[in-house]
């Protein structure tokens, strides 16, 4: 296949990758902000689906946020693709402050304080495996989180959307502006040419 690696990386190699970007975080930044302002939709559409993409990975859904994000998008009419590229900004650098600001907030509206999420009771919650664990144990840690994403999540998904708005909007002008200059000397030509005939 054409540019496919000749050594395939491991999994320890994928998961450094995943955390830890090969080349620069600058870079890698610039790549997905193109790929953001590259998409073919209007402003709107594509500053709505990242927005949603945004809101789903502030929820404690691991492995559940690309979903997520489609079905919010598809409920506020936003663009899927930008939606799906929305949900970096949950990723392993982002989700610790995450997961401790959504516990915080939600338990400061559930019990009227603001409680910090507390290594040792993670530990006596997941003690055993996650998934040997049944509902009842794991929501009194769940359920802060979740309550507290929300409001955290429309504020990160209303900053997202004016960013991405703003930012595809003037992609989009400046683009269609080069694209008619591009166009109108070969016009001028033609007209020119017309002329003299």
């Amino acid at each position: 296949m054409l540019f496919k690696r000749r050594d395939k990386p491991t999994h320890l190699e994928r998961l450094r990758v995943a955390v830890w970007p090969r080349h620069s975080f600058a870079r890698s930044a610039r790549y997905f902000s193109k790929r953001v302002l590259r998409l073919t939709a209007s402003p709107h559409a594509i500053a709505m689906g990242f927005a949603a993409g945004a809101f789903a990975s502030i929820t404690p859904f691991i492995g559940l946020h690309f979903l997520l994000s489609f079905v919010i998008a598809f409920i506020v009419g936003g663009n899927m693709v930008a939606a799906a590229l929305g949900t970096v900004v949950g990723n392993p650098l982002t989700f610790p402050f995450i997961w401790a600001s959504t516990y915080k907030v939600g338990s400061m509206i559930i019990y009227g304080e603001a409680k910090e999420l507390d290594h040792r009771a993670l530990d006596k919650h997941l003690d055993g495996g996650f998934l040997e664990k049944s509902l009842d144990t794991l929501l009194p840690l769940i359920k802060p989180m979740l309550v507290g994403a929300v409001p955290l999540g429309l504020i990160t998904a209303t900053f997202f959307y004016f960013l991405v708005f703003y930012s595809v909007r003037a992609y989009q002008r400046t683009r269609r502006l080069k694209l008619s200059s591009r166009k109108l000397p070969g016009a001028v030509k033609g007209a020119a040419h017309d002329v003299d005939a």
